[in-house]
């Protein structure tokens, strides 16, 4: 994804919070990818409005004093939208 562009997730697919697994999963129709607490916060913020760098700024106040938190959600956009997982937003 471009840095331009206003990720959302791809239609079809889900955010859900899975109290058993107590992590987040994105769920679409052939099946599940459990995610890690870093994928989880990030795609909680992928809404189809937000930009990288809103998702940035919003990591950033959440998690203050976190390192490298640009370098980190660009990455994982970057390969989110390589596996199919994004889209761009309305």
């Amino acid at each position: 994804m471009s840095p331009e562009v206003a990720p959302a997730l791809r239609r079809g697919w889900r955010l859900q919070w899975e109290p058993a697994q107590q992590r987040h999963v994105l769920l679409y129709p052939e099946g599940m990818v459990q995610l890690n607490e870093s994928a989880g916060a990030i795609l909680a913020l992928v809404d189809g409005r937000r930009h990288e760098e809103d998702i940035v700024a919003e990591l950033e106040a959440q998690f203050p004093g976190a390192a490298e938190i640009a370098d980190d959600v660009a990455a994982f956009l970057a390969e989110a939208g390589r596996q199919g997982w994004l889209e761009a937003g309305p």
